[in-house]
């Protein structure tokens, strides 16, 4: 409706009309700019997250800026006051000017030059000899290049020469890979250089080619696959220790496979990963080409106890089996408070949420350095760790409908109430105490 100033109507009901349709735009209006300037706000934010995981130290010492949202909460009830306020001290220390030089190991051999001065030089001015008083000792590290030998099987033929028969010889002995050049320690210097020194197989095949020896990077991956395949009983066996064990993790990640037939290189490809099996527990990584939870339920088939994961969508095929306990990841919760605080110069509710952390990893730690066991664990945790996370829960429900639910402490608050359940599970068994790590974090990544 357009209105003329000049030529307004007389009548009150016109009037009337004028101003309250001026109103309802006005209110849309102000709807639109408050749309806008959260939407501003939000992109904002992200671009100083962005910039802050590319550009910025990891440590959580050095804000960039303030956040726009992540203001500290100033009406909160007076227990939670009273957690934020008592503060963990963190001893300080001061960093040595100049790094001191580790000393090499005790077990490594050690080849002795003695740098002595002449027999001339051993005479003073004043005709005396100069007596030992002492010595300096400086070291230094000699690497000798791996030796490489070939094993030559010389297996003598034996024959009847009168008959001109009955030809016998020595069998060979039992091989890793029949009919192939490696040796058992070529073969695990190759699996090692690959997977634990991360040099790829063509760079293998440069490095021996600069040996002057001829070992296709085809050669190098049969070794591996074969390898892998005669592993698959020792896996099946670490699968069984995870499943048969009451607790385990499970998390997942993005791998980039080239060449793989089918399938383009920009094709998402994931690596599982699965820990578990009592004292001394074993990871077993499974490769997979999607994300799918079955893939979970298909290793995991047969456990029963407590399960840890992520919030992944992907593990929710556990809610209706009533042996798996699910078991959330603190570390995944708290990952994006930690990342807001360190664009926020001031004291805001990422900082706030960090307290309540450092509190229950200081529990924790305190737990590891005692060496409590498994029941004093976990009366401990019932008698610490519990009010601290009462009184988050309680944080977090009162500042829910104060941020926006599409901003980066909104989504962080409402991550941790929507795994609120999984999240507080650890408190929840003697169980869960026998495991020395803290059980609070993901660790099987």
């Amino acid at each position: 409706m357009e209105i003329n100033i000049e030529n307004l109507p007389k009548s009150p009901e016109l009037l009337e009309k004028i101003i309250l349709d001026l109103h309802s735009r006005l209110n849309q209006k102000n709807i639109e700019l408050t749309g806008y300037k959260e939407k501003y706000a939000r992109l904002l934010e992200e671009l100083s997250l962005a910039r802050q995981r590319r550009f910025s130290p990891s440590s959580e010492k050095y804000p960039l800026q303030q956040d726009l949202f992540d203001e500290p909460g100033v009406d909160l009830p007076e227990e939670i006051k009273d957690q934020l306020k008592d503060e963990i001290e963190v001893k300080s220390y001061s960093r040595k000017k100049h790094p001191v030089r580790r000393p090499l190991p005790d077990w490594l051999p050690r080849e002795v030059i003695v740098r002595d001065l002449d027999e001339a030089e051993k005479i003073c001015g004043c005709g005396a000899h100069l007596v030992r008083i002492g010595e300096e000792v400086s070291e230094q590290l000699k690497y000798i290049p791996a030796q490489v030998s070939v094993i030559q099987h010389v297996r003598p033929k034996y024959a009847c020469k009168p008959c001109e028969e009955n030809v016998k010889i020595a069998p060979m002995p039992l091989l890793l890979l029949p009919k192939c050049i490696a040796t058992p320690e070529l073969v695990a210097h190759t699996i090692v250089s690959k997977y634990c020194d991360h040099t790829p197989l063509y760079r293998q095949e440069s490095i021996w080619g600069r040996l002057e020896i001829d070992m296709p990077r085809s050669s190098l991956c049969g070794w591996v696959l074969k390898t892998a395949e005669l592993c698959e009983p020792l896996i099946n066996i670490m699968q069984k220790a995870i499943i048969d064990y009451d607790y385990a993790q499970a998390d997942e990640t993005v791998v980039q496979v080239l060449n793989e037939v089918g399938r383009s290189n920009t094709a998402k490809s994931y690596m599982w990963a699965y820990r578990g099996g009592g004292e001394r527990p074993t990871i077993v990584f499974e490769y997979q080409e999607t994300r799918g939870g079955y893939h979970a339920q298909q290793f995991l088939a047969g456990f029963k106890g407590y399960l840890q994961t992520d919030a992944y969508s992907g593990y929710n095929w556990t809610e209706g089996i009533k042996e798996i306990i699910p078991v959330g990841c603190h570390a995944h919760a708290r990952r994006p408070f930690a990342e807001l605080a360190k664009l926020s110069e001031t004291s805001g509710l990422a900082h706030e949420a960090l307290k309540f952390y450092r509190k229950l990893y200081a529990i924790e730690k305190e737990a590891r350095e005692k060496n409590l066991t498994p029941e004093v664990r976990f009366e401990l945790r019932k008698e610490k760790a519990l009010p601290i996370l009462e009184a988050f829960k309680k944080w977090l429900d009162h500042h829910l409908t104060k941020t926006p639910e599409q901003g980066k402490i909104g989504k962080a608050i409402r991550y941790c109430l929507s795994n609120w359940p999984e999240l507080i599970n650890y408190l929840k068994d003697v169980v869960l105490q026998k495991h020395s790590r803290e059980v609070i974090l993901l660790e099987a990544a």
